[in-house]
């Protein structure tokens, strides 16, 4: 990769997930000093064990019109594909009322369109980044197979349809001989699916991870291991970052911390209605069968996804805090999953199971753009269950803001001040 004429400018990108790798990336393409900050290594947070899939046709939000009707029957079910421990409640509710308040007929096409501008190139942008770390071989544009056990199964699913019919998605129609066409490992059971054959998906995410955190120090940029404690204001600007370490000073300052991302706001005023999902993923090194794409059960919830390190079955959505230790339960429904889709997949070869922290909004978008309040200032988080779709278009969109290029979609949308 060739860097532009340095600007003489410098950031600070908080989060060394792929949302903040993918963003410092571009920014040092185009010739800023960038640097990434944060306590882990690259890419072992969420970015480490989601479900590997880039959908293009994500445009549906979580929260749709009888949300609320259903919430009862999956809360208070422990196999549902979405549970709150009873202790934690009080705490989810604020979040839930705005949830269900986004659910309303005019809140859901509004953020559909959203969803639709941000996601529309994400597999053509996640390539050309995969070829200038020099690593094509991650994304893999094999499309994803929706999977239905009947014809009254697919007929619950008819708005999300036609919700991504209508932004220009291509759907294939499967009938049984058609799904053993592309995935013969698939349960006789699953009668029906939809195929989406420009969707795409990441054969290691965490690998995606390391690679840029390594194209990026080669470029010169640099990836420093430090806490970040406190952003520092002077007059109406962002000057520094105070770290368990070191004081960073920058520029730019850019939040990209994932779950974390609002309690590093709060001080500053801002209330930030952030959730973490927490979600699971088990893999098994040798499953036995090929497996060529995304598999996505309509009744399990869960993505099945080949990956170069195995078979990989990521889902279930999980309230529960940053702290809370993780649910050995809630992974095991996941082998329950994967043996409803694939039952002759050999599932001894498994080490267990991985749990991260999704950083979900109730209205299902992302924060991206800058801060109206402090200078200096941008946001790039809480992009729940699409953080790997969304993290190349949100990094083509806001580096160009911060450099001051028009961006390429209406940044009003995501701004962080909708939510005070």
């Amino acid at each position: 990769m060739s860097i532009s004429h340095r600007t003489g400018r410098s950031a600070l990108v908080i989060g060394a997930g792929i949302v903040g790798l993918a963003l410092a990336w571009r920014l040092r393409s185009r010739g800023m000093d960038v640097t990434v900050l944060d306590p882990a290594p690259p890419g072992e947070g969420a970015s480490f064990g989601n479900a590997g899939s880039i959908s293009t046709s994500a445009v549906v939000p979580l929260a749709m019109p009888g949300v609320l009707r259903k919430l009862p029957g999956m809360l208070f079910d422990p196999e549902a594909a979405l549970h709150v421990p009873m202790d934690y409640w009080l705490r989810a509710l604020p979040w839930f009322l705005r949830f269900v308040a986004s659910a309303r007929p005019a809140n859901v096409a509004r953020i559909s369109a959203a969803m639709g501008a941000l996601h529309r190139l994400a597999v053509e942008q996640h390539r050309t980044i995969a070829r200038e770390i020099g690593a094509p071989d991650l994304i893999h544009p094999s499309g994803s197979l929706y999977l239905y056990r009947d014809a009254a199964a697919l007929a619950k699913d008819s708005t999300d349809w036609r919700m991504r019919a209508e932004t220009g998605t291509r759907i294939e129609e499967l009938d049984r001989g058609g799904i053993t066409a592309l995935e013969p490992a698939v349960s006789p059971a699953y009668k029906l699916a939809q195929f989406l054959p420009d969707h795409a998906h990441c054969a290691n995410p965490h690998r995606y991870c390391t690679t840029l955190a390594e194209a990026l120090v080669r470029a010169g940029g640099r990836i420093e291991r430090d806490r970040a404690l406190r952003l520092e204001v002077e007059g109406r600007r962002i000057v520094s970052v105070t770290g368990m370490r070191a004081n960073h000073a920058a520029d730019e300052v850019i939040v990209a911390a994932g779950a974390w991302s609002a309690l590093l706001l709060r001080p500053l005023g801002y209330r930030i209605p952030l959730e973490t999902q927490r979600g699971y993923h088990i893999e098994l090194p040798s499953a036995g069968l090929g497996v060529g794409r995304c598999l996505v059960p309509s009744d399990r919830k869960v993505f099945i996804t080949p990956m170069e390190t195995g078979l990989r079955v990521a889902g279930t959505v999980e309230f529960g805090g940053l702290n809370r230790p993780p649910t050995p339960a809630r992974a095991e429904l996941l082998y329950k999953d994967l043996r409803a889709v694939l039952p002759d997949a050999d599932t001894s070869g498994s080490s267990g199971f991985w749990m991260g922290h999704r950083p979900c909004l109730p209205d299902s978008l992302p924060v991206i753009g800058p801060s109206r309040r402090y200078g200096g200032l941008w946001f790039a988080f809480g992009h729940g269950h699409l953080g790997l779709t969304a993290a190349a278009p949100t990094a083509e969109a806001l580096a160009g803001t911060i450099l001051g290029v028009p961006p390429n979609l209406d940044l009003e949308t995501y701004c962080a001040e909708r939510f005070t």
